[in-house]
């Protein structure tokens, strides 16, 4: 039997850890943080609710297969550098919106390339995790 305490304890954490994956991916291109770490918070979310409960009940808070997250990942972050290469720069540059934004929030093709990291991340270590969970 699993612990209550241990149950409680991660319903009321993993939404903090989620949302604290998304405050480091969104700081991630001008201060340390970025796609991979945010990615890798939002894993430990999801592993330790696995952990608590079951697998397939992680999953069914994921709400995505990990197969997707990573595939769209892998299309998000190189269409970020498609995006420069179609606009006449080298592969990867960085193009900005010139829009004022609040709370110093830049957008970019260098948040698109961040988040598709943060999915990339997500999926492929939920995808091992939650599998050797269910093993």
């Amino acid at each position: 039997m699993k612990s209550l305490v241990f149950q409680a304890t991660t319903r009321a954490v993993t939404p903090l850890l989620l949302a604290f994956s998304l405050f480091m991916l969104l700081r991630g291109h001008n201060e340390p943080g970025g796609g991979f770490i945010g990615g890798l918070l939002a894993v430990a979310a999801f592993a330790l609710y696995a952990l608590a409960f079951d697998a397939r009940r992680a999953r069914a808070l994921l709400g995505v297969s990990p197969q997707t997250l990573t595939a769209t990942g892998l299309l998000l972050a190189t269409g970020s550098g498609g995006a420069a290469w179609l606009a006449g720069q080298p592969f990867m540059a960085g193009l900005w919106l010139s829009a004022a934004l609040p709370a110093e929030l830049k957008l970019g093709t260098v948040l698109l390339f961040d988040v598709g990291v943060y999915l990339v991340v997500l999926g492929a270590a939920a995808l091992v995790l939650l599998t050797l969970r269910e093993g």
